[in-house]
């Protein structure tokens, strides 16, 4: 694991409380592992790792969301979610392809609907007009895929207001 994967992962691990995993659990299911860690401390948690790590890239960005969602565990893929929300504007329309990943293996709105309104929405409107026509067709490929997951993180990052902004 990297240095920043592994301060994320071990920063969320101080952060459990048992009784936090099990409320997480009961509310999200059994699909993914818990540790126990808040909201507010998973998003602490990524801001410390921006400011321990400042000369993160793209590479280094997109290689560490990836890294962190490998491990089916809640705090962890949410801290890939907010570490990708906290980097948008380095992300391009090829990124797509890994947030298409995260969303099929998500199987939780908790998780979907974030990357969806918080990331590919957010990306969307800082493309420029080819990288938009491209991650457009993306789109309208998730949107005809049979995952349920997929079509719904289609029609969500398609309802941010800043795409509407651009349009007659």
């Amino acid at each position: 694991m990297s240095d920043a994967g592994d301060f994320i992962d071990l920063a969320l691990q101080r952060e459990s409380s048992w009784g936090r995993a099990e409320e997480s659990e009961a509310r999200h299911g059994s699909g993914h592992g818990y540790y126990g860690a808040s909201v507010g401390a998973v998003r602490g948690t990524v801001r410390d790792a921006l400011r321990r790590y400042p000369d993160l890239t793209h590479d280094d960005i997109t290689a560490l969301s990836s890294e962190l969602w490998q491990v089916a565990v809640f705090e962890r893929r949410l801290a890939a979610v907010v570490l990708l929300q906290s980097s948008v504007r380095l992300l391009t329309n090829t990124d797509l392809t890994r947030i298409e990943g995260f969303v099929r293996s998500a199987q939780l709105s908790a998780l979907v609907d974030p990357l969806a309104t918080d990331v590919v929405g957010p990306l969307m409107a800082g493309l420029d007009v080819v990288g938009r026509v491209r991650a457009d067709s993306v789109l309208d490929r998730w949107g005809r895929d049979p995952d349920g997951w997929l079509r719904r993180a289609a029609e969500m990052a398609r309802r941010r207001p800043e795409l509407d902004s651009d349009r007659p």
